[in-house]
């Protein structure tokens, strides 16, 4: 039984520890930063910017009553009850306004069995018990009014439910009396595993003034142990009485908190939902005389000319909240007027930019494409072109244009080869180029071969790299209509292979 209480202490321990106690890490000691909430308006939580009290001690007195036992106080034999007496003093911490902790230490006696202790035994079969214990606990502390309370309910908040539990250790002597007299069963010493108790109950507490509260209390008591109620070793004839392997106690009381601090009110006294929803009713119900506008808005973009930084804005322009006409570009025309609104252009080409002469587009083109190199007797273009071809392929789209890619191979190699080759590799320019977003209208190619290779065969391969190349030209749209998209037939053609002369046969 005693595992078991270490069991469920651990795991009503991990619990409780997380939800007192949010850890924050911070990259910095300003605020606000990575790890809170994003808020420009937070700031470090300190003593200083408290606004509610947040300690309290307690004090009571009560009666405890032993329910589940072998010998109990609730009308065990002799058909009444026997009372004890208990008391409590705890120091009260409030995490939130809904959750807090309590160091709390118990005292008491409680007195069970057939006949009071105090009094000689009526006869030779009748036992009579009482047990002396101190207790210290941890309890969790749940304000359930603040956590169930409507919204809505305007009434004085002087009220409160309360639920507890938790766990600690408990020492005690329990003493039997019989016709023999009363004499020592059993001692449990403090702070020893086989010491651990729990209990857990509620309280209703009221609220007399900003320092004192009065609460009645009922707490469960569960000892773990089944010889707290005197009937000696868990063996004994007494304690065969009933299979409980625990006993336990009902423990009433009354006490009085007194809130430590130097604020008007205690956390767990404040609900903030409450203080929201009042705020929200007297604004509600405030009249509002604000006049807004009083100089107008001269210029009608929707903003009050009392912050309009721009008065004087054209008719039919976006503004932002400043009153100031929108220049999405930032090219100092506005969109009203701009004819390239996510463009940047110059002034007189209404906020468009210039194109340039398309000769010198093609001589821009080419030369970017100059760099763009293919696999050795392949139309494969080499990735390390891929930048290249994205550089060609905004000039052409920013600048317009009708374009013939011509392409060429090296020297090397049987010349229709070569001229497929050369044909292919225009083509797959003009692929690469269009999957960049350029017109299918405005790119045709073609093919050279080797005819205008200029190094020779007998360089190395490295060498001959500047003879695979694509060359580019503007075309005029008189021409452009009699030139194809491409001058070759999707099918392949293969490279010559030369015959192997016929082997003589053996006589």
């Amino acid at each position: 039984m005693k595992l078991s209480l270490a069991i469920v202490a651990l795991a009503l321990a991990i619990p409780t520890a997380g939800y007192a106690q949010e850890t924050t890490a911070a990259s910095s000691g300003e605020y606000p930063n990575t790890f809170s909430s994003g808020s420009a308006n937070i700031s470090p939580f300190t003593n200083q910017s408290k606004r509610f009290n947040d300690w309290s001690i307690s004090v009571g007195a009560g009666v405890p009553l032993l329910q589940s036992a072998d010998l109990t106080s609730i009308k065990n034999g002799n058909g009444k009850n026997l009372f004890g007496y208990s008391a409590y003093v705890s120091i009260d911490k409030a995490i939130t306004h809904a959750f807090g902790l309590k160091l709390q230490y118990d005292r008491g006696e409680t007195r069970q069995g057939w006949f009071n202790t105090k009094d000689p035994a009526p006869d030779a079969m009748a036992v009579g018990a009482r047990t002396q214990y101190d207790a210290l606990s941890i309890l969790g502390d749940v304000n359930f009014s603040n956590l169930l309370r409507r919204v809505d309910n305007h009434s004085p908040y002087r009220w409160a439910l309360h639920g507890y539990a938790g766990v600690g250790t408990i020492a005690y002597r329990a003493y039997q009396k019989d016709s023999k007299g009363q004499r020592l069963m059993t001692e449990v010493k403090p702070f020893q595993l086989g010491s651990m108790f729990m209990q857990a109950g509620a309280g209703l507490k009221f609220k007399v003034n900003r320092r004192i509260d009065i609460e009645g209390r009922l707490m469960y008591v569960v000892t773990g142990d089944d010889e707290f109620d005197g009937g000696g070793d868990a063996y004994s004839a007494i304690n065969k009485r009933s299979e409980q392997v625990s006993d336990n106690f009902f423990n009433a009381t009354l006490g009085l908190s007194f809130k430590l601090g130097k604020h008007d009110s205690h956390l767990m006294w404040h609900d903030p939902l409450q203080e929201i929803y009042y705020k929200l009713d007297v604004l509600a119900n405030k009249n509002q005389d604000i006049e807004v506008c009083k100089k107008g808005d001269a210029d009608n973009d929707g903003v009050c000319d009392d912050w309009d930084r721009q008065l004087d804005t054209p008719a039919g322009a976006r503004v932002d909240g400043a009153g100031v006409a929108l220049d999405t570009d930032l090219d100092g025309v506005i969109d009203l007027y701009d004819k390239c609104v996510t463009v940047p252009g110059p002034v007189e080409n209404n906020g468009c930019p210039v194109k340039k002469d398309n000769n010198q587009t093609a001589v821009e083109v080419e030369k970017t494409l100059k760099d763009i190199y293919f696999n050795f007797n392949k139309a494969t273009i080499r990735p390390e072109s891929n930048s290249k071809l994205d550089l060609a392929a905004s000039i052409i789209k920013e600048n317009g244009g009708n374009y013939l890619l011509t392409g060429h191979t090296d020297i090397k190699g049987n010349a229709a080869y070569n001229l497929r080759l050369s044909k292919e590799r225009a083509a797959a320019v003009v692929a690469a180029l269009e999957n960049r977003g350029v017109s299918q209208d405005v790119l045709k190619s073609r093919g050279v071969g080797s005819a205008e290779a200029t190094i020779p065969a007998t360089a190395s391969d490295a060498e001959r790299l500047a003879d695979r190349k694509v060359t580019v030209r503007f075309v005029e749209s008189s021409e452009w209509n009699s030139i194809k998209k491409k001058d070759y037939e999707d099918a392949p053609v293969k490279k010559a292979v030369k015959k192997a002369p016929a082997k003589k046969k053996k006589k």
